[in-house]
């Protein structure tokens, strides 16, 4: 069976004692449930979210890592340093890393094989744009994405993969994502995994819906049959927020 998982991208907020701050609220507050709660904090306060959550069930999870072991990438940070201080978990793909730092699918590609010789696990971003949307070319993007990124792996790596779609042209934008329409594509990514690696492969990947997930809309979101949870942005910079929307899954 697949996991259920709530995932909050921390993005580039938080100082060190309003870190610290969130995630005591955390886990004062943290609901009863079988899904896994996820936070990114920023790298600089990464070793202190794993020490502050040692004894909690929240997992800490990094932004984004590069593909090389070591070497000259002032600013970048390898999978070892993530390893060293006890994270195995990282975000790759994410809409904001393909448009603001040019980030293709070849070099996400590159990441995700350094992740799994790493043998951590991935929570694979991708989806489309508003004039990819209207231009009705949303499957294609991200039939492409897909392929072009992970379909090079063996089936069994894909135990290490978690998939976070985003529909960019729904945030921030002022358009809206129905839980129809988030459904209908997260049944569509299934069905493209399936063709490439068959159903068990298909069905067992975990599938987040990553398209401004709040309190209000969570529940209707996580009800579709494809939805497996959320990666959540904004939402997960207020403690009880992001409580509302674990409490939803």
């Amino acid at each position: 069976m697949r996991s259920k998982i709530v995932a909050g991208n921390w993005k580039m907020n938080k100082t060190l004692k309003e870190t610290e701050a969130l995630l005591t609220e955390l886990s004062a507050k943290r609901p009863d449930t079988e899904a896994e709660i996820i936070v990114a904090p920023t790298f600089v306060n990464l070793a202190t979210a794993v020490n502050n959550l040692e004894s909690s069930v929240i997992q800490v999870a990094a932004q984004n890592m590069h593909f090389a072991e070591n070497g000259a990438y002032t600013g970048e940070i390898s999978a070892d340093m993530l390893l060293g201080i006890g994270i195995d978990t990282v975000i790759l793909g994410h809409s904001e890393r393909r448009s603001l730092f040019g980030e293709t699918d070849d070099f996400l590609s590159k990441k995700v094989d350094t992740a799994m010789a790493k043998n951590m696990r991935v929570i694979f971003c991708f989806g489309e744009e508003l004039q990819e949307r209207q231009a009705d070319r949303h499957f294609a993007v991200v039939e492409s994405q897909l392929k072009n990124a992970l379909f090079h792996l063996d089936a069994s790596a894909w135990q290490k993969i978690v998939l976070a779609y985003e529909p960019v042209w729904a945030i921030g934008t002022g358009e809206t994502a129905s839980p129809e329409q988030a459904q209908e594509m997260h049944a569509f990514i299934r069905k493209t995994i399936d063709e490439k690696y068959g159903a068990s492969v298909a069905q067992n990947v975990t599938v987040l819906y990553g398209g401004s997930v709040k309190p209000n809309n969570a529940e209707e979101i996580f009800s579709k049959p494809d939805v497996d949870g959320g990666l959540i942005g904004g939402a997960s910079l207020k403690a009880d927020d992001f409580v509302e929307i674990i409490k939803a899954i």
